[in-house]
């Protein structure tokens, strides 16, 4: 997907699921078009670092291990502490104080592990938000929902889908009918651009009432960045679902995908029953597949001819959206 902005956002992105690390654990990741190793400390804690190894250039993802807060190269054993600092060269007393892995600072929410990316290494500009913990008007229990991981986790690889086309989604009302074969159109009742963060609150009228303002379903949403979107339901169901796209290189992004969904009243357990799994897989899972068939094959229009229920929040959300781009363009030309 050719887009006239860059894939090197800024912002905190998705990498995986807490339960995919167990303490100990090494794996290397490619993000940003950067080779990158993550592991799991022997405290618990989750580090993201540059893969290859500054003194040869192993991966270090690829055969690693940790050895107390350190990850140690598979290659020749130099070990790098989390501050990318080098903590160890065997065989000999001293360590190298030039030679650093860059860092890539990491926050767990919710049980999902994102990754805070600027394309020159600048520090967070803002926090990760508490998913659970958004509007808390709707309840903020964590006790409340099923597990996310695995039963309502996806992840598709490598798709040609930049950020910004997927969140584009949040203010389009009338694909709806098309790609998802809803019945109903849903109406975008409120928006603003706060920050780093674009919030909307969209309903579904109920088809049931004379009163076009009476909502069967309301969905509160917020964009934490060009990272993804955290919702909450408010009807029928009352699930949250974080939907989230990291760039992979220029040009193509890895989309991960988790619902929290309310547990059944008496139940304790935190895996869901069969019925609920079926009805969750059937009625909501599916729609990122739904999406993804139009997006694989998309080709961006800089200047849509829009339609007038929804130019409005869709220009906002593109101005908003430029703050996250802190470099040109990959095939941008040089000035002259």
């Amino acid at each position: 997907m050719k887009v006239p902005f860059t894939w090197k956002v800024t912002g905190w992105f998705m990498v995986g699921w807490s339960a995919e690390y167990e303490i100990g654990d090494v794996k290397p990741l490619r993000y940003f078009g950067e080779d990158l190793v993550a592991y799991r400390d022997h405290a618990g804690d989750m580090h993201i670092m540059t893969g290859h190894c500054r003194h040869l250039g192993a991966h270090i993802g690829h055969g690693g291990k940790v050895v107390g807060d350190c990850v140690e190269c598979p290659f020749h054993g130099w070990r790098w502490g989390p501050d990318g600092r080098n903590r160890k060269i065997p065989g000999e007393d001293r360590v190298n104080r030039g030679l650093r892995l860059q860092v890539y600072p990491v926050v767990e929410r919710n049980g999902c592990v994102f990754m805070w990316h600027h394309p020159e290494g600048a520090a967070p500009q803002w926090e990760m938000p508490d998913i659970l913990g958004m509007f808390p008007e709707l309840g903020t229990d964590p006790g409340n929902f099923y597990r996310p991981y695995p039963e309502f986790s996806r992840k598709t690889a490598n798709e040609p889908v930049h950020p910004q086309v997927v969140l584009e989604n949040g203010p389009d009302s009338l694909h709806f009918e098309y790609v998802h074969g809803a019945t109903v159109t849903p109406r975008m009742l409120d928006y603003s651009a706060v920050g780093h963060t674009w919030n909307f609150l969209t309903g579904w009228p109920d088809a049931r009432s004379d009163d076009p303002d009476r909502m069967a379903l309301k969905i509160h949403a917020q964009m934490f960045g060009l990272g993804g979107s955290i919702s909450a339901f408010d009807g029928s169901s009352k699930h949250r679902l974080i939907f989230a796209t990291t760039p992979v290189d220029d040009e193509v992004s890895d989309l991960f995908y988790s619902i929290w969904w309310p547990r059944v009243p008496g139940d304790s357990s935190d895996i869901p029953p069969p019925e609920v799994r079926e009805r969750v897989e059937r009625q909501f899972l599916v729609t990122v597949w739904e999406d993804l068939s139009i997006w694989r094959y998309q080709k961006y229009v800089d200047h849509p001819p829009l339609s007038p229920k929804d130019a409005k929040p869709y220009l906002s959300l593109r101005q908003w959206a430029k703050q996250f781009y802190d470099v040109p363009p990959a095939d941008a030309k040089a000035p002259a």
